[in-house]
């Protein structure tokens, strides 16, 4: 818990600058270029390489229950896999409970699930899968608990509709709480897949058709105008996939839309709808909500991520396991929705923006720094600044090949395969303690900790 790293390369959001790093009792203490080894203290030498904030990954589904099938990363699993990429904190979005259940419900129920299994540290957000008067008063609760935001969906069977959505975001003005959402048009999408499906259309590449980049970009549009009527409390954009979607936001926010926030993922950055097409049956791999898109939509989000139009580039890691997938040999709407990705994310985004000319200042804004500051965890995680925890993380510069043999995750595949990154974690630190060293997991089961949040 007490180390002192010298010789590295700090990068904090405002450029990079050498120095050294003392970490006492889990939290940054001093950065500066005199520290002298103390007795007792680790000494890492970081060789010259990249140090950076740890990790923070605001979009994960880690033991998420669909019912006929459930992710295949429990809380320790998934979290191995996130210290192998970097990744020092998550915030999971969590199952539906039962029906007419409270919100406290499956929180509890998740804390169960995480606590003592954990690696890194973690907290999770609320589901709003109906809104009554007790769930509007249990907001609060639970934000007196440390959890700050609620997610609610747009799609799927658990949806709310207009009204119940304009009730849950006056209460989150009124409270300052953040609500994430998944924004797609349910009917429009039910209608499609009904329709490519009466057709005997049920390959793989009829699940993007059946959500065209149109149904995001209109919920989206609905949702900002919702959000006008109750006087714009914190709104949050889970996993933007396209450019229409995108420039949805970025019209409301010219014409003074207020606490908008968007985040996008490292698929949509990275693969097209292409993937669906591949042969024996690979397409069902990247069965997703949303699903890939195009190459223009990559190129749009690329270009947000640059110029600040993209806030967050979380994973909505929900693996599976392949033998699950190939249940949708016949028809992909029987396969699970989702793919891992928490432990690609750091080094992939590094990558791909560094080839792209986007700054490591950038990068590691939407990876670390903001989704702190958006969820309430800041200044605590996602800087390297002197009073917040020691989350660090050493990145070399050389080129490996992402292969599912080196990969953490239960899932026995990842969606990068081949993908080569020049950016690989070497040394993952939380609160001082070396998660990752040398290849190897160095931490216990369960030393990752609840963090309560809340916004400034």
């Amino acid at each position: 818990m007490n180390l002192i790293i010298k010789n590295g390369v700090i990068n904090n959001c405002e450029g990079s600058y050498k120095a050294d790093v003392l970490i006492e009792s889990g939290i940054i203490k001093q950065i500066g270029t005199d520290i002298i080894n103390k007795k007792n203290y680790e000494v890492i030498d970081a060789c010259g390489g990249l140090v950076l904030p740890g990790g923070v990954d605001v979009h994960t589904h880690m033991d998420l229950d669909l019912g006929a099938y459930r992710a295949v990363d429990d809380f320790y699993t998934g979290t191995v896999a996130a210290a192998y990429g970097g990744t020092t904190t998550i915030v999971d979005h969590i199952s539906f409970g039962p029906k007419g259940c409270g919100l406290h419900y499956e929180i509890d129920e998740y804390h169960r699930l995480a606590g003592g299994n954990a690696v890194a540290d973690y907290s999770f957000h609320g589901v709003l899968q109906h809104v009554d008067s007790n769930i509007l008063n249990e907001m609060k609760e639970v934000i007196d608990d440390g959890i700050q935001s609620f997610k609610l969906y747009m799609t799927y069977d658990n949806m709310l509709g207009d009204e119940d959505i304009l009730k849950v975001l006056f209460k989150a003005k009124e409270l300052g709480a953040v609500i994430t959402v998944h924004a797609e048009n349910n009917g429009a999408i039910q209608y499609l897949r009904s329709y490519y499906g009466d057709l005997g259309k049920t390959q793989p590449i009829y699940h993007a058709l059946s959500r065209p980049d149109s149904t995001e970009a209109e919920a989206i549009n609905r949702m900002i105008y919702l959000s006008e009527i109750a006087g714009y409390p914190h709104l949050y954009f889970v996993h933007i996939s396209t450019e229409k979607g995108l420039n949805e936001i970025k019209e409301a926010r010219k014409r003074g839309a207020e606490n908008i926030y968007c985040e996008t993922c490292t698929q949509y950055l990275t693969l097209t709808e292409e993937c669906y097409g591949k042969e024996d049956h690979e397409g069902l791999k990247y069965i997703m909500a949303p699903p890939l898109r195009k190459r223009e939509d990559v190129e749009a989000l690329w270009k947000g991520v640059e110029n600040g139009d993209v806030d967050v580039i979380a994973t909505d890691h929900c693996p599976f396991y392949l033998e699950q997938k190939l249940k949708g040999i016949k028809d992909y709407r029987i396969a699970p929705g989702g793919a891992p990705g928490v432990e690609e994310r750091m080094e992939i985004v590094l990558t791909e923006g560094m080839k792209r000319g986007i700054s490591l200042d950038t990068l590691i804004e939407k990876l670390c720094a903001n989704p702190s500051r958006i969820f309430g965890l800041y200044p605590k995680k996602g800087v390297i600044q002197a009073g917040s925890d020691g989350d660090i993380i050493i990145v070399k510069n050389q080129n490996e090949i992402i292969r599912q043999t080196n990969r953490h995750s239960a899932a026995d595949y990842t969606t990068y395969e081949g993908f080569e990154v020049s950016y690989v974690v070497d040394i993952t630190i939380q609160r001082g303690r070396i998660l990752i060293r040398n290849g190897k997991l160095a931490a216990e089961k369960g030393v990752g900790e609840f963090i309560r949040r809340k916004r400034k």
